[in-house]
């Protein structure tokens, strides 16, 4: 049986330890019956507790390999990932402005799970300059706090950052000190939805990785976009609660949980 599935574009970094980045997405891409794609916008020395050494590849390079692609495939969605260096975020705005019709999910990775700064503040503003381009944007509570220093509380984050000109916000709330999860989404400068979610024990690498790559898939499924949002949580979620621990650091997501309930 030839079943014609979707076909997701992917920047994202590598990371050795399988846990998130490019293999993160590729798994939960291939979770929900989507082909894959994927530009590695940077190596990394990883494990699961930390990134201790960050390798930015050439921009010309990023952007060759997804032209590349683009010429042979139908892209229904870009999911954007770690960045890791100014040119390359610049390089793929332009690229993106190339391809208008195409739907953005960006996860806006400024640190890793271990706490080690992957943004300057020059790479900061090129994201920014990102968010009119993108659909759905992710960001963490500490990254929305990051890309809106002056907003004060995460409520004026997430409309702040809706009225740059993304479509969607979505502000996951894991890093609050609050007994549930609480994230939050907001529209063209409103607060539309708030979806709550039992806190799991474990602290994850991966887990905003396996969001947005979930929302990109439901978004190339066809969903809506707050359909594809709730139901990337869920999945995402359900992930977690599945997840283990191969190395001294983080639990890893089980994004292939579903094969075997």
């Amino acid at each position: 049986m030839n079943r014609k599935r979707p076909v997701v574009l992917s920047f994202s970094g590598h990371d050795p330890s399988g846990g998130a980045g490019i293999q993160a997405d590729i798994e939960a891409l291939i979770s929900h019956h989507c082909h894959p794609c994927s530009v590695i916008t940077a190596l990394t020395e990883q494990d699961t507790g930390n990134i201790h050494r960050l390798m930015p590849l050439p921009a010309e390079d990023i952007l060759a390999q997804a032209q590349r692609i683009f010429n042979d495939m139908p892209i229904t969605i870009i999911k954007i990932g770690l960045l890791g260096h100014v040119e390359t975020a610049q390089a793929i705005a332009e690229f993106l402005l190339q391809h208008p019709d195409i739907k953005v999910v960006l996860d806006p990775v400024l640190a890793a799970g271990g706490g080690a700064n992957l943004a300057s503040g020059a790479l900061l503003q090129a994201i920014l300059e990102l968010l009119p381009l993108s659909t759905i944007v992710t960001p963490n509570s500490e990254e929305a706090s990051k890309l809106m220093p002056a907003s004060g509380s995460l409520e004026r984050c997430g409309l702040d950052l809706s009225a740059r000109g993304c479509n969607y916000v979505l502000i996951t709330g894991a890093h609050e000190q609050t007994v549930s999860v609480s994230n939050h989404l907001f529209r063209h400068g409103r607060h539309v939805e708030t979806f709550h979610w039992n806190r799991l024990p474990e602290s994850y690498h991966g887990s905003g990785c396996t969001l947005a790559a979930s929302i990109a898939a439901m978004l190339a499924q066809d969903l809506d976009p707050v359909t594809a949002i709730q139901e990337a949580q869920e999945y995402t979620w359900n992930s977690l609660a599945a997840g283990y621990r191969p190395g001294q650091g983080q639990y890893v997501p089980n994004r292939l949980y579903w094969m075997h309930e």
